[in-house]
């Protein structure tokens, strides 16, 4: 008899070679605002993405003739196309294109998983398509959460305990306890998700920004169906 697939939770990159595994699915999570703003720009029609960790290779990039979207400290970096704002990417100039892509924390993320077997952007706009992608592939799952700089944040947790909240109904999946630690977490949250992360320190960060609509909308569920994965550099739809 075979072994369930695992669901298991990674609460930073950092401590991604710990749980690293053959065959697993890795889902990268940076709810604000990194893995949103990729869910946001492939429903308003971009084609590829390629998610750079530097800002020297998103510029490398722009001095190629790509449109560039570059964040540091939740700060739009001067001089490029895009900042890490969902909003941002809500226009038919990127319809069609390739658009390059650096966050303090979510591309890192990726780039930290790159070589897994599988690697796919999950946010609370696309949970559901997600969610179900992931029972149909029905392979042990990893949530890697980006964080702050490497440090543990609530939200992308939070994230993490929704997905394992909703495949946990299922039989399909061992539940280990990094899992089970955030689908409690977001059996408390799920009501008010914004309420709950109310002082949250990211989102505090982005509050005294004038963030807040940001906030609220990376908070919303099944604003898109779409699920970008990872083949090679690219972030295409599945």
């Amino acid at each position: 008899m075979s072994e369930k697939a695992q669901i298991d939770v990674c609460f930073s990159p950092f401590l991604y070679p710990v749980y690293e595994k053959e065959g697993q699915i890795v889902v990268v999570i940076d709810v604000l605002r990194a893995t949103s703003a990729i869910c946001t720009a492939f429903q308003h029609g971009v084609e590829k993405m390629i998610p750079v960790a530097t800002v020297e290779e998103a510029l490398v990039y722009k001095q190629q003739g790509y449109l560039v979207g570059a964040e540091r400290n939740a700060i739009a970096i001067e001089g490029f196309d895009f900042g890490n704002s969902p909003y941002s990417y809500m226009t038919d100039k990127i319809k069609g294109q390739t658009v390059v892509i650096t966050t303090t924390n979510g591309t890192q993320a990726i780039e930290a998983a790159k070589n897994a077997h599988a690697v796919v952007i999950g946010s609370f706009l696309n949970i559901s398509a997600l969610c179900d992608w992931l029972l149909k592939e029905n392979k042990s799952i990893l949530l890697l959460c980006s964080g702050w700089k490497n440090k543990f944040n609530l939200e992308d947790t939070l994230f993490a305990g929704a997905v394992a909240e909703i495949l946990s109904k299922h039989q399909a999946f061992d539940i280990l306890d990094g899992a089970l630690a955030t689908k409690y977490l977001y059996q408390q949250a799920h009501q008010n998700p914004y309420k709950f992360l109310n002082y949250s320190s990211h989102k505090e960060r982005l509050s005294a920004m004038g963030l807040k609509d940001d906030i609220k909308y990376c908070l919303t569920l099944n604003q898109t169906n779409v699920i970008p994965v990872l083949q090679g550099k690219y972030l295409v739809l599945k």
